[in-house]
Parts: structure tokens; sequence; C-alpha cells
């Protein structure tokens, strides 16, 4: 099949989240699997950099823009998937984030901006990019490529589409004097096309007009058509639920393999765990802890937001200073939990290690050094840092919510009687219920036989992107059959003779 693969960003050549994560590793492993995959993102300075040689292959002359746009062909890093860059300067040159000033602060024109992309990439599923080249099916993701499902559905022969929801709660939701002027119908401004509550929404887009919905866990499939998830679209997925999946992420483990992992001191497997020691001791040195083999370390990494259990963890500070343990915290995210972040790191120097920062190769520490993980988040649509931990030997503490109850099984008595437990469990979003589960790690942490026997069953966990790529591919197929029937009903209904 030849696949278009629409993000916003893709790790190594920018990342905010897992969705580069996700970006930069199923195109890779897709076109090891004989698919023609193309990666199309916007040409971001740090991209521009990364993506090494570059050449322009095509101009757009596209209504939003002023100038021509250029298309950059490269190659994804580490790769061979050839990778266009979108290179409109006015748009994308900046410093900063992709979707923010250095300050953290939105871009004001983002409706634009991510406009443009739309429209730059719809050019080239429609092949009127002069490149020769026209994709079965576009694979967009997240806000930032919703306008793509809605923009190809007035084509005619257009090629089929999969919107994937990376986190509904991030809409793209903009006011009409924002996409004044950007050259969209109209007749969006419905309740059954893009306005959400007298807005536009670019994520709706997506979802009211590809053909195929997806989501990046089977529970989170299964939870965005409630009203507790379903961020006011609910009611729409609902309607849409015979057209969604829910498919897991998966892991690239030559990044994420501690077997071969070179931004940590001590490469071990599951038969040298004795080494993990010697990062837990360079981790306690990294954030100035003091050097305790004995005393177990509880890690974090990730974004600093109430969505990540930020608030249920700060809460229990008083109580987790009471009990046996070192907590160290890696990330940025919102002002008042980095405050407070930083306030109780200050008031208790011995037990908790902070660092307001992004940094790969510290977070990488934190899952070798870790003797267990904290991701208490309140929802998540797959999460990543838990299949890292597994992979890690740092049994993960997590809710049952989304795709941390699809990957990690509670260490109850049956399931270590089966040694199929991999890490530690809790139901509901409250901090007595957290404390419970860093309880339970505390006491089997103390029985060192079957804490090795937890640690090595979530090493053997199989959470690789070439078992989700399967998947991937199989539902790209089903796509392509459903609009080959529907474009067939169409040709029946307009000449039943």
């Amino acid at each position: 099949m030849d696949i278009l693969f629409a993000s916003s960003e893709a790790h190594p050549l920018i990342k905010t989240g897992g969705l580069a994560d996700v970006s930069g590793s199923l195109p890779r492993t897709l076109k090891n699997s004989r698919q023609e995959v193309r990666l199309i993102m916007p040409a971001y300075p740090q991209a521009i950099a990364a993506a090494g040689a570059l050449q322009c292959v095509a101009e757009l002359t596209l209504p939003v823009a002023r100038t021509p746009v250029r298309i950059l062909l490269g190659r994804l890093p580490n790769s061979r998937v050839r990778l266009y860059l979108v290179d409109a300067p006015e748009y994308f040159d900046r410093p900063g984030g992709p979707y923010g000033e250095p300050g953290g602060t939105d871009w004001p024109d983002n409706a634009a901006r991510f406009a443009l992309f739309a429209r730059a990439v719809c050019e080239l599923a429609m092949d009127r990019a002069g490149l020769n080249w026209r994709p079965d099916l576009v694979h967009c993701n997240d806000w930032q490529t919703g306008l793509v499902p809605a923009l190809l559905a007035s084509e005619a022969q257009r090629p089929a589409t999969l919107f994937t929801i990376h986190n509904l709660s991030y809409q793209g939701l903009f006011d009409r004097a924002e996409v004044a002027g950007l050259g969209l119908p109209d007749s969006w401004w419905s309740m059954h096309e893009l306005e959400f509550h007298g807005r536009i929404s670019y994520l709706k887009g997506g979802l009211v007009f590809a053909d195929w919905l997806s989501t990046v866990s089977p529970t989170y499939a299964k939870e965005i058509r409630s009203a507790e998830f379903g961020c006011g679209l609910h009611g729409l997925l609902t309607h849409r639920r015979d057209r969604l999946t829910g498919i897991l992420n998966g892991v690239d483990y030559r990044d994420w393999n501690p077997g071969r992992d070179r931004l940590i001191p001590f490469t071990y497997t599951a038969r040298t765990l004795r080494l993990k020691q010697e990062n837990k001791i360079a981790l306690q040195n990294a954030f100035e802890l003091p050097s305790r083999p004995d005393i177990p370390v509880f890690g974090h990494v990730g974004r600093l937001v109430e969505q990540k259990g930020l608030g249920l963890i700060l809460d229990l500070i008083p109580e987790l200073l009471q009990r046996p343990m070192q907590l160290v915290i890696l990330g940025t995210g919102q002002p008042e939990l980095e405050q407070a972040l930083r306030a109780a790191h200050t008031a208790h120097r011995s037990k908790i290690g902070v660092r307001i920062a992004y940094d790969e190769g510290l977070a990488h520490l934190v899952e070798a050094g870790s003797d267990t993980f904290l991701m208490p988040s309140l929802f998540e649509p797959c999460g990543l840092n838990q299949l890292y931990s597994l992979r890690y030997g740092t049994p993960p503490i997590v809710r049952r919510t989304g795709g941390l109850a699809d990957s990690v099984v509670d260490a109850n008595g049956p399931n270590l009687y089966a040694q199929t437990a991999t890490g530690f469990v809790f139901n509901e979003p409250e901090p007595d219920q957290l404390l419970h589960a860093i309880d339970r790690a505390l006491n089997l942490y103390a029985q060192q036989r079957v804490w090795k026997d937890l640690v090595q069953t979530g090493m053997q966990q199989d959470f690789s992107w070439e078992q989700s790529a399967k998947v991937y591919v199989d539902l790209y197929q089903q796509i392509l059959d459903l609009r080959i029937r529907e474009a067939g009903m169409r040709r029946t209904a307009s000449n039943p003779f």
C-alpha cells in the first residue's frame, strides 16, 4: 500500500510528547514491512536541522500563503522513510516549539498555520504537487491534521483517510475571527460538521469526515464514548463507534532497550540486573540524593500537568516522607505544578529530587535507575513510559485507565502466583488509592525474590511496534476494501441499469 503519514511532530526531528514517538517509529516499522509509507510534517527549524540533506521537489501556491510553499524531500533519520517537510517560513520558521512561543504561549495564528499544513497535505495526497505519486490512504494524527479528511471529503477520486486520536482533550479550537480569511467552507459552521460550542474544532474535522477513526489503546477507544472521558464529543464518537478502533502504541526497542541504551551509564539485561543498581546510584547522584542502594527510588518522567496525576503525588508528599523511599521527578509543564515540585525539593532534598527540564538522556536514566515508576494518570490514551518501564525492569504504578489498563497486570496474589504480574494498578484517582499501591510496592520490594520475578516478567513483555504495525496494516486494508465497496455502491446507485 502507498500511505501518506501526516503529523505535526516526529522523533528525532522535533518532539513535545508521545505523538512524536509514534510518528517517528510507526512509519519506519511500516516501511520495514514492505509498505510504501511517506511522512509529511511542517518544516520547523529544528526539523530542518535534524533531517540532514534536503532538496526542494515542489512549490505549491496555497490560498493561505502569500508566497509559494516549498516541499522539501529527505529521509526520516535512521530509516528508509521518505520525508516531506512543508516549508513555509512565515508560518513555521520560528523559535520555540511547534505550537507555542518560547515562553509557552500558543502561537496566535495556529489556526492559519495548520490550515496551511492541511492544504499542503491534500495537494500531495491528490498528486497535485508534481511528484507523480498518489497514496492509497492518508493517515492523519491529532487536531493539527484534522482539516485533512474534511478538505479531502470534497475531492473526487480521493485517497482513503484514517484519523488517529492521540489525546481527545487537545481539540484545536478557534474562534470565528481566527479562521476568517482561511477559505474554509461556511458549511463547516454547523454542529454536524466542525462547529463546537460556537467555535471551530480542527479535531472534529477528522472525527466527522475521516473514513475511519482510531485511537491509541483499546480501553481508551471505549472510554472516549463516555461523558467522563469524551470531552463533549462522546455523542459523535458513539455515533461512529462502528468505525472506531483502538490500537495500543508500540515501543521502538532500538531506542528503549536497557541492553544497548547508549544514554545510560550501565547497560543491563534480565540476566544482569545487578547492573541496574549501578544506574540507580548514578540516578541518585544526578538528582543529588544520598546514595542508598537499599532505599527504593520511585521515578516519574513526563509533562507536569494535572492529567498525569501530579496533584495526587503532591498531595501525598507528607505521607511519602514517612516511608523508606526516594522520589525523583523530571519534566516541564504547568507553572504552578513546577513551583510546587521545586518547593518540595527545596524542603526535602534528601528524599525528593526534581529537575524541571526536558532531558532525553536523563529520562532514560530515570527509567534505568528507578526501582518503580509512578504514573497515576487521571486519564491516559496510551502512555509510553509504562511500556519503557516494563522493559527497563522498573515495575510501574498506574491507574486503571486507557492504555495503562491494557498494558500493566496488577501484582495481586493470583497474578504473582501465575507469574503474569508486571506492576501495580489502582482504580480511582484518589490519593489514598495511590498511597495503597505505593505501599504494596514497598512491601513487595522487601521480598527481593518475589520482586525479581515481577521485574523479569515485565522485561519479557513484547510491546514492539512490529506487533502494532501488523494491526495497522490490517486496518489500512480494511479501510481500502470499505472504500472500494462504497464506491461500487455509489456507481450502482447512479446507474442502476
